[in-house]
């Protein structure tokens, strides 16, 4: 319309509003890299019932982002507290992070069975090894079954939406540094229903 202009906001508002606008997608990354050759260890949580912490523990990968690219944040987690019992954050999905993470969980206790999907990190000797030396046994989830590492992945999607691990840091420093509140904050006081409102910390201590 002749003599009528419209404005930058107005019209990203409107292109919004007829669904015209191009959502930018946002960059993720693969965590999980499956394709190897590594040995592979059966699913030994499928119709177990989880009793008493360090029954079984859960680990998993996830990525965090930062200025200088992504970070990797590696969890483990007791089966039957929920609680976040080792972690790290590095700044490559090498094994480091993982045996990291798995050597300050085992200062708390040793798992009967460690549970994990089948990335190389989590199949390879060095990390297998380390864990049946102290009496762990492996299991992890089946091909293309991701829903069999279900509580690892819902502790990611926890630790993102709740305690703002799903911000841009500066860098690994500084994701480590947030993840270490977040894991205090989320072990010592976020109730669960499944624990009748109880918190992993609490959980994991009374039982142990």
């Amino acid at each position: 319309m002749e003599g009528y202009t419209l404005g930058r906001d107005r019209l990203f508002s409107l292109l919004r509003e007829e669904r015209l606008l191009i959502l930018r997608r946002r960059k993720y990354a693969v965590t999980t890299d499956s394709r190897h050759q590594l040995p592979i260890y059966d699913n030994k949580l499928v119709g177990l019932a989880i009793e008493h912490p360090n029954q079984a523990w859960v680990s998993d990968i996830t990525y965090v982002r930062t200025k200088q690219g992504f970070a990797y944040v590696s969890f483990v987690t007791d089966l039957y507290s929920r609680k976040i019992v080792g972690y790290h954050a590095n700044h490559s999905l090498e094994l480091e992070g993982c045996v990291k993470a798995i050597k300050m969980a085992l200062k708390q206790g040793v798992p009967k069975i460690h549970h994990s999907d089948r990335g190389s990190q989590y199949c390879s000797p060095h990390y297998t090894t380390f864990l049946t030396q102290k009496g762990a046994e492996i299991s992890m989830a089946d091909k293309g079954n991701c829903y069999q590492n279900a509580v690892a992945e819902r502790i990611n999607g926890i630790m993102k939406a709740e305690f703002k691990l799903n911000a841009t840091f500066a860098n690994v420093a500084a994701v480590q540094k947030a993840v270490a509140q977040a894991v205090e904050n989320y072990n010592n006081k976020r109730p669960h229903w499944m624990l009748k409102l109880k918190v992993p910390a609490e959980i994991y201590a009374a039982a142990s």
